[in-house]
């Protein structure tokens, strides 16, 4: 399995997705403002992968900050760190999880706050893999044997921490013996399927077959695609789902042709403070990665490009969503909130 992220002799070590498939380098952050940047620049990308990012990188902070004057410079590191991708949940969960925990040890000394939040941001990136493990243990037998899973973008070890939501889910169900095979959206703009999910279920040795994304309604109708599985950045409490651009077309497209729709994701994406999905903020992304490919450029000079990086799947056309607690079905208001309260309990 890929190690996505690591913390190595107080050194934030992940790999640089943006080479991939083609070179497998790693990248080694020395301050929280490297990590802010590796987000930013999507070195690291995926909810779940970016919080615990985001957690390392309000460590890191600390470890290189001053006693003095140390409530102003932690304020400043998770402001940075905030202020790098506004849509997945999941990053701004992590340095909230990070600020509570120094507020509990304020007024200690600063040798055993570092100490602490180091071990705290160790503590999510495991808390990450075993919760993507048990999202694909509650997911698997959704699966249909013998059939092919549909997916787009990319929600598996290098999303997370490792093993992954979606792909989670579709390892755990080739684990149980299930006879499963994928197809993987490429993911345009930025080719998610195509570089990072098509390589990571090769590793596996799991048969994959890339797909562009306007073959996915023709495979749907085919009869071939037994369900369809996505991960998630942000989930409101209505159920409405916000995922990477495409997701709602093939969910549309899935509930015309009556093929289950599953999300998988982590009860740290339910944000239950926002009614629908209506209100989850949107990333709009630079224009060069719609008119260039790989630094080609494949359209007209002065193109007027719109690049938002996610859409929202309205809650009617989401099956079921998995998460490490259990399995959510509509009404989504009810069985998300027992699912998030189930959660809180256990941590």
């Amino acid at each position: 399995m890929v190690e996505t992220i690591q913390w190595i002799d107080d050194r934030v070590v992940m790999i640089d997705q943006t080479r991939l498939p083609l070179e497998e380098k790693y990248v080694t952050c020395g301050t929280y403002e490297e990590v802010a940047e590796a987000i930013r620049a999507m070195v690291i990308r995926g909810a779940p992968a970016i919080g615990v990012a985001a957690a390392m990188g309000v460590a890191l902070g600390v470890l290189h900050a001053d006693e003095e004057g140390m409530d102003a410079q932690f304020g400043a590191i998770c402001d940075t760190l905030a202020k790098t991708r506004p849509t997945a949940v999941n990053l701004f969960w992590a340095i909230d999880r990070m600020r509570r925990l120094y507020e509990r040890l304020r007024g200690k000394p600063i040798g055993e706050i570092r100490r602490w939040l180091k071990e705290e941001a160790r503590l999510v990136r495991e808390e990450d893999i075993a919760i993507c493990r048990a999202i694909g243990h509650n997911g698997a037998p959704l699966v249909p044997d013998g059939r092919t899973v549909l997916t787009h973008c990319n929600a598996g070890a290098l999303a997370t921490a490792g093993y992954g939501t979606a792909l989670g889910v579709i390892r755990a169900a080739v684990e149980s013996g299930k006879q499963v095979d994928v197809f993987a959206d490429e993911t345009r703009p930025f080719l998610q399927g195509a570089r990072l999910t098509v390589w990571e279920l090769q590793q596996d040795g799991i048969a994959t077959t890339l797909i562009t994304d306007n073959m996915a309604g023709h495979f749907l109708k085919s009869g071939r695609i037994g369900c369809v599985v996505v991960g998630a950045d942000r989930i409101a409490a209505n159920g409405d789902v916000a995922n990477k651009i495409g997701t709602y077309a093939v969910a549309v497209l899935a509930r015309e042709n009556g093929v289950p729709f599953y999300v998988a994701a982590p009860c740290s994406t339910l944000d239950l403070t926002l009614a629908s999905g209506d209100q989850i903020p949107i990333e709009q992304r630079a224009a060069s990665e719609v008119t260039h490919i790989f630094g080609q450029q494949v359209a007209p000079a002065g193109t007027a490009v719109e690049n938002p990086a996610f859409d929202v799947t309205p809650a009617r056309y989401v099956t079921a969503i998995i998460t490490e607690q259990g399995v959510a079905r509509a009404p989504y208001e009810e069985s998300l909130r027992g699912l998030r309260n189930e959660a809180s309990v256990v941590r």
